[in-house]
């Protein structure tokens, strides 16, 4: 079936630069754009959003956090971003190989000796990348799951509850996050996970219509802390 986008550019490749009679090139087609549906172009965008909003928290969170990117053995708070955005899981050895669900939980497990907001952080982002078929770029003939989109957005609500409520043995939070000053109350990691969780639901509606498929809101009590499955749904 992919061939068939192939085939579609071949043929508009001859009209994408068209020399006009007084030798000035005339308007040309876009053979991306043509394979592209509106979906896909808010797919795209989509993403990028979720990306980039992941990236900031994290940012958020290593300068409320300062000691855990240390952990790591970087130089750099800027460095231990570059991480996070390149998914270089592979090289914490403390991550086992893990990746969404597991490797979240474990930046709130007491015996986590890591960097948690690695841990927490690449497993939003591994957790975003499975939700998005690790595509960065769609076209008529990609698919995405509804379900995956859907459950990356109530992770996202698990995360937001785990980091103002899951502490140690001593009782301090695994990170820090809003601030805990009822006086001076700094929601900003609230309404950026907020912000995600749109794009995220918008995104499973927009797909779940084009499937023709409903989409299964199934109850998520998000008290039990617990991080849906993405990669091994269909």
């Amino acid at each position: 079936m992919r061939w068939l986008v192939i085939l579609l550019a071949l043929m508009v490749a001859g009209c994408a630069t068209k020399m006009g009679k007084d030798g000035k090139t005339e308007s040309t087609v876009d053979i991306k754009y043509l394979a592209k549906s509106e979906v896909d172009r808010i797919a795209d965008t989509n993403r990028a959003e979720v990306m980039e909003g992941l990236l900031l928290i994290a940012d958020k969170l290593y300068k409320r956090n300062p000691k855990e990117w240390k952990k790591a053995g970087v130089d750099s708070r800027e460095a231990a971003l570059a991480r996070l955005k390149n998914r270089f899981y592979r090289s914490l050895p403390e991550l086992g190989g893990s990746r969404e669900g597991p490797a979240a939980s474990l930046a709130f497990t007491e015996t986590y000796t890591g960097d948690r907001v690695a841990a927490l952080m690449l497993g939003l982002f591994t957790m975003a990348d499975a939700a998005f078929e690790h595509k960065e770029e769609y076209y008529i003939l990609d698919a995405l799951n509804e379900q995956k989109l859907f459950n990356c957005a109530r992770n996202m609500e698990v995360a937001v509850w785990k980091l103002g409520n899951d502490r140690d043995s001593a009782g301090k939070l695994f990170l820090l996050s809003n601030e805990l000053d009822p006086a001076n109350r700094n929601l900003s990691f609230e309404r950026e996970f907020g912000r995600l969780m749109g794009l995220l639901d918008f995104m499973a509606k927009i797909v779940a219509d084009r499937n023709g498929r409903g989409l299964s809101r199934f109850t998520h009590a998000v008290a039990t802390s617990i991080f849906l499955p993405i990669s091994i749904l269909k």
